[in-house]
């Protein structure tokens, strides 16, 4: 598909995901929706990419939901780019969880860099990404109790988890707008940066993963990390690990990992994401309604 309102591509193994509506500082629309997920539906197809970036165009990174249809913005059906989503237990799945869902069960590490406001929907699909840097121009909002609607793609599972329910309950209770340093304080973000730097930090992060780690390990520690927040014991996770140790101990990335640093050099992993990830790899997020 060709994209409209987001921008896509790869560079050095590292795939670049732009919110592109900046005469609306990149709202989020049903249009948008698609194609965010048809973008990370690439990148996880494409053996070349190791790591995704996430950035707006312009001044905003996304100003949430695109409130152009006035009142009835939120009314299921109301909207003309609507596309009539899947159901789940006999009511429309909420577009916004639809992306958080997908960048969640990316096989990639994903990178969010926050160049501008990120509001409603356009924080909110930020959480199921790994790490979230953030411009000192940044500002965020969950401010969906002043819209009289409740917090989306799947935000009451990620927030907490995250930052805290304290933490979280006090910035959807409110709903008001706050800067980059207090989602610093908060942990919602692991940097605040000068606008020009953020880019070159987010790309520098990736080109870390890029260049030194196992895609297959990435993918398989991401997948751990993230089911592992809702694990039930230590024991499930050192279960989860035991099986993946056993699968890719003996298995080529591991030799050349080991082989390389015996030999001071550096490694060059044959292994690839679409043809050798291992069983045990969990499969996550589960989805108990078959969407």
């Amino acid at each position: 598909m060709a994209f409209t309102e987001i921008e896509y591509g790869v560079t050095d193994r590292i795939a670049t995901v732009t919110l592109k509506r900046p005469e609306r500082l990149n709202a989020f629309t049903f249009t948008m929706r698609g194609e965010l997920i048809e973008a990370f539906d690439r990148a996880d197809a494409d053996d070349d990419v190791r790591a995704v970036v996430v950035t707006g165009a312009g001044r905003a990174f996304c100003a949430g939901a695109d409130l152009g249809g006035g009142g009835g913005t939120f009314r299921p059906g109301s909207r003309p780019d609507d596309p009539g989503l899947e159901s789940v237990d006999g009511v429309p799945r909420d577009g916004g969880g639809t992306v958080a869902l997908r960048i969640a069960r990316s096989l990639k590490p994903v990178i969010g860099a926050i160049n501008g406001p990120a509001v409603g929907v356009g924080v909110t699909m930020t959480l199921p990404m790994d790490v979230r840097l953030a411009s000192e121009t940044a500002r965020f909002g969950f401010v969906f109790a002043r819209r009289g609607i409740v917090t989306e793609a799947a935000s009451s599972w990620f927030l907490p988890r995250i930052v805290g329910i304290a933490q979280a309950m006090e910035w959807a209770a409110t709903g008001r707008v706050f800067p980059a340093a207090e989602a610093l304080e908060g942990r919602l973000v692991s940097r605040v940066l000068p606008p020009d730097e953020l880019l070159p930090a987010a790309y520098a992060l990736a080109r870390e993963i890029a260049d030194n780690t196992s895609g297959v390990a990435v993918a398989a520690v991401r997948r751990l990390m993230w089911s592992g927040l809702s694990a039930s014991s230590p024991w499930e996770a050192h279960a989860a690990d035991s099986r993946l140790m056993a699968e890719l101990g003996g298995a080529d990335d591991a030799m050349e990992g080991v082989t390389a640093f015996l030999d001071k050099r550096q490694a060059e992993f044959p292994m690839s994401v679409s043809r050798d990830l291992p069983p045990g790899v969990p499969s996550w997020p589960d989805d108990p309604y078959g969407v």
